[in-house]
């Protein structure tokens, strides 16, 4: 393959355009605000274009951390999250937050660098060399492409986009050779002027960017849906994450059918809090579990029915023994981990909105309401103070907190919040415990959240988990964000702690040390509270969520207030 090279004087000319500087401009075009990255040798001359955008760039202190914001900022905002990140151990350390990504659907866009042309793939030992890095990194991507040469660009960048928008969302890597980067980009198509305002005035020969949409439903297969569901007697919905952005048409199709209706974590919110059809995120509990066992109808959308949202205990109980109804836009994830009796290719918003439409005007009676009444007396009888006290803290938060999200780790008040905690709307609850579950998630992906949406944010984090990426906190203080970061102390690991006493193990590495937070905090440039008192919580909150540091409120699981405010908690609401 031929080499392309760029001399330094023509870089220093202004009427020059490398192919870095082309990239950022379709960055923009393609509608990207922020780009998360740590700048690097290899990767330098991304940034020579940036000025001339309206792209804001934000740097994290690690590149897992990077990927991690780029999540957060999606989940947050719906906005696709961008990182730059340098060759070889760049890449090996995001690989991870694209794991987690993948897990959970969620798109990003990672553009590294790689060597020169000439030395990729060589095994000749040049600066941060892999044997493959490409190949790697196609493991935990939906997919990875290499810009050999500048004409490529524009296409390769059109491909990311129709993947983000037309199909189950994931993360994508690009890559290119430092060599294209600083390449002659001035003959490689622009990047179109977009309307400002489209109206019945603007002529035709104007541009707007291009739309690719997920499939829409075939209107016979949803005739078929109504069709078998005028014989259940029971039926069920299941509302998965890739419902996040449907209307109010979910909650009037679960009215239609009368149905008991269950919301995977990362659904939070489609239905309001204290719904009377809605039994949250309990799939995995006893009371729950046995609602959708005992359904002869069971209609379930954008959920890949995954363990980590209905057998979180992974005891392997979860049955579905009705009809099966499935509907998705990922033609595989339709047939497994069940099988479907009933399988729709089809955006999430427009089989809804089909369905709705079709069942105007029928009346059923599946005697809804009661099931989910005796479901939820069920489901409160086996509510511990722990788990009580951890949801009133949540609780008090949401309620005191405007438009709050909440962004979660892996530790005991994000596991008892997938369970009891109700969203006041989608977007405002999802955290690293579905799919992948790594730890140190919770602080850079706040981060992330709050630079999208620019909306109170609480990090939920262990006193275990932090560690892995506490480093991002002097990110938050340099953005000034008043990001409040729940910090749960069990003096160590607990979770897995109470596991290994659990399984007669011996308890060995999880009686970690664990820092004095208020001595680091500062160091970081953030606050510090030492919660213990609920009124003294409600009045932090009012002062701090309006301030310009993140702030670290510690709780000692073992503090009294929280079972003082296990009393007086109300759930599914």
């Amino acid at each position: 393959m031929t080499q392309l090279t760029q001399t330094p004087s023509s870089l220093s000319d202004t009427s020059s355009l490398t192919c870095g500087e082309l990239l950022v401009q379709w960055l923009e075009y393609y509608g990207v605000e922020t780009v998360f990255g740590i700048p690097g040798v290899h990767t330098v001359e991304l940034y020579r274009g940036l000025p001339n955008t309206n792209i804001r760039h934000v740097t994290p202190r690690h590149e897992q951390g990077a990927g991690f914001m780029a999540d957060g900022y999606y989940r947050a905002s719906g906005k696709i999250g961008v990182c730059f990140i340098i060759t070889g151990p760049g890449m090996t350390n995001i690989m991870t937050a694209m794991a987690q990504a993948l897990a959970d659907s969620i798109p990003m866009l990672v553009i590294s660098s790689v060597n020169k042309v000439k030395d990729t793939g060589s095994g000749e030992g040049h600066l941060h060399e892999l044997h493959d890095q490409q190949g790697m990194i196609s493991k935990v991507a939906l997919t990875s492409k290499t810009i050999w040469q500048p004409e490529s660009l524009p296409k390769v960048i059109a491909e990311a986009f129709a993947l983000f928008n037309g199909a189950r969302p994931g993360p994508v890597h690009i890559q290119l050779p430092i060599d294209v980067i600083t390449a002659d980009a001035r003959h490689v198509a622009k990047p179109p002027k977009l309307n400002a305002v489209a109206n019945s005035e603007v002529g035709t020969n104007s541009l707007s960017l291009p739309q690719v949409t997920r499939p829409l439903p075939n209107p016979t297969q949803l005739d078929l849906i109504i069709q078998s569901l005028q014989t259940a007697k029971n039926p069920v919905i299941l509302y998965g994450g890739g419902c996040v952005d449907v209307d109010l048409n979910a909650q009037r199709l679960a009215e239609l059918i009368d149905a008991p209706t269950f919301l995977t974590i990362n659904a939070k919110g489609l239905l309001p809090p204290g719904h009377p059809l809605s039994l949250g995120s309990n799939q995995s509990l006893d009371a729950g579990r046995a609602v959708i066992t005992e359904a002869d109808w069971v209609l379930a959308i954008g959920t890949e029915l995954g363990e980590t949202d209905y057998d979180v205990f992974f005891n392997g109980e979860f049955k579905i023994n009705g009809t099966l109804v499935r509907i998705d836009c990922d033609a595989q994830q339709l047939q497994r981990p069940f099988r479907a009796d009933i399988a729709v290719l089809s955006d999430a918003q427009m089989a809804i909105s089909g369905l709705c439409e079709r069942l105007e005007g029928q009346t059923f009676d599946h005697q809804a309401l009661s099931r989910v009444s005796e479901a939820k007396q069920a489901i409160l009888k086996d509510v511990t103070t722990d788990f009580a006290g951890q949801n009133a803290l949540l609780k008090l938060i949401r309620d005191e907190v405007e438009d709050v999200i909440f962004v979660g780790d892996s530790t005991q008040p994000v596991y008892s919040g997938n369970l009891g905690l109700e969203a006041l709307a989608t977007r405002k609850w999802f955290n690293s415990s579905t799919g992948f579950g790594t730890l140190g998630y919770g602080l850079p992906a706040a981060i992330g959240a709050m630079v999208g949406s620019n909306l109170p944010v609480v990090s939920l984090m262990g006193d275990g988990g932090i560690q892995f990426t506490i480093a991002e906190l002097i990110c938050a203080a340099e953005l000034e964000l008043p990001l409040i970061v729940l910090l749960w102390n069990n003096q160590g690991y607990g979770e897995i702690r109470r596991y290994m006493e659990e399984g007669g193990l011996p308890l060995i590495g999880v009686n970690i040390k664990t820092p004095n937070f208020e001595p680091l905090a500062a160091g970081f440039g953030a606050g510090y509270r030492r919660i213990t008192d609920k009124q003294q919580l409600l009045e932090a909150l009012k002062t701090d969520t309006k301030g310009k540091q993140p702030i670290i409120y510690e709780i000692d699981e073992a503090d009294d207030f929280l079972k003082e405010m296990a009393e007086t908690v109300t759930y599914f609401n």
